[in-house]
């Protein structure tokens, strides 16, 4: 089975780097360890506990392609307002939609409903070959091809294989990138609730000793938790399910009265990885297998879907370079992307690091900063701008 473009994992970004890719006169491949059935439909009842605040620029990304949820306001909350506060009280800063002359600042999604919107797009793309289940055995990368070994004995030969699996990626480990990463030690407790108060379309986030707390709208009187929490704070909150309602409500000062769980909690480990580099011959790196974040931000998922973007891009743009392999053209695509990856990277990594530090003229720092910059409006204008994606 020969192929131009072989994209290993079937995640929200590698879906989507597949649709991009959609019409662009390159042969496709998708090879997934999920079978692509269970991902291509979901019940309605009940909420997926993974969520995505997704920038409107991704969305439109998603919408070009023709895989942006039809669901509307049923499963998708706008975000019009965003309320940050720091650990001191008066600390904050207001991020409104209005004042940024925009429809909303992001859309909150489930996880779910973005897989089943990608994988009904992908359905009738032509030009896509779909392995799913799919478990590799082994890779090699040629001087004209890379070779791909699934354990059922199938065969691929690509002449660019994209790892797109994930923060473990098996094919990145497999090309020998090195890759640093750094626990936080800190874990992301996740949940959904109904809310007594209205959220009124507003994300609110709060900075604190013991980690960061946010409560992202759902559609209704529902909220959607992540607490990134101190390891010793999240195994006790996921020790009492029962109880967690209470807990967030009086950890949030009951900014949305009281709170009931409608979603059992998950955790997640939170770790920051910068991999050595996102392109070598024949290899491409995308989303979580090209970068780990703090999640504060909301930002990983965004990052991933402008990975799809510009390498699909690239691709489509090389021109006289047939062989969408080559190291050249692949570089374009990283240097593309190293700055807007690293940048993002800093701030999320050292606002954590601000805020979970207790000297004094730190703590006056951070709390002050939010402040000053709530009134700077070209400098909040600037980080709307970014976030918009």
């Amino acid at each position: 089975m020969e192929f131009d473009v072989a994209i290993v994992g079937g995640g929200l970004v590698g879906l989507s780097l597949a649709r991009a890719l959609a019409g662009s006169g390159l042969s496709l491949a998708l090879v997934d360890r999920a079978p692509a059935s269970q991902q291509q439909r979901w019940e309605p009842d009940g909420w997926d506990v993974r969520v995505y605040a997704v920038s409107p620029g991704s969305e439109a990304f998603l919408a070009q392609h023709g895989a942006w949820p039809e669901d509307g306001p049923e499963r998708i909350a706008a975000v019009l307002e965003m309320q940050v506060f720091g650990d001191a009280p008066g600390s904050r800063i207001v991020f409104g939609a209005y004042e940024a002359h925009v429809a909303r600042l992001a859309s909150i999604v489930e996880n779910r409903v973005l897989l089943a919107a990608l994988w009904g797009a992908l359905r009738a793309q032509p030009d896509m070959e779909v392995l799913a289940p799919a478990h590799c055995e082994s890779v090699g990368f040629g001087e004209d091809a890379a070779r791909l070994t699934l354990v059922d004995g199938t065969r691929l030969q690509a002449r660019l294989l994209v790892a797109a699996d994930g923060q473990e990626s098996w094919l990145r480990a497999q090309a020998g990138i090195e890759t640093h990463v750094q626990p936080y030690r800190q874990t992301a407790v996740v949940a959904n609730f109904t809310c007594e108060q209205p959220h009124g379309g507003t994300a609110f986030q709060w900075f604190r000793a013991d980690g960061v707390l946010a409560l992202l709208p759902l559609p209704g009187n529902r909220v959607s938790l992540v607490w990134s929490a101190e390891e010793a704070l999240a195994d006790e909150l996921m020790a009492l399910p029962d109880a967690l309602g209470t807990k967030v409500a009086e950890a949030t000062g009951h900014r949305l009265g009281g709170l009931e769980m409608i979603t059992l909690p998950a955790a997640f480990p939170l770790r920051l990885a910068r991999v050595a580099r996102l392109v070598q011959p024949r290899l491409a790196l995308v989303g979580d297998a090209a970068h780990n974040l703090h999640p504060l931000a909301g930002q990983g998922v965004n990052l991933g879907f402008q990975d799809a973007r510009e390498l699909a891009r690239v691709l489509r743009s090389r021109g006289a370079c047939a062989d969408v392999g080559e190291l050249r053209l692949l570089r374009r695509y990283e240097r593309a992307r190293r700055e807007d990856v690293l940048a993002m990277t800093l701030v999320t990594d050292g606002l954590k690091r601000l805020f979970n530090n207790s000297f004094p003229p730190l703590a006056w720092l951070r709390n002050h900063g939010l402040n000053l910059v709530d009134r700077a409006s070209p400098l909040k204008d600037r980080l709307i701008r970014h976030a918009l994606g």
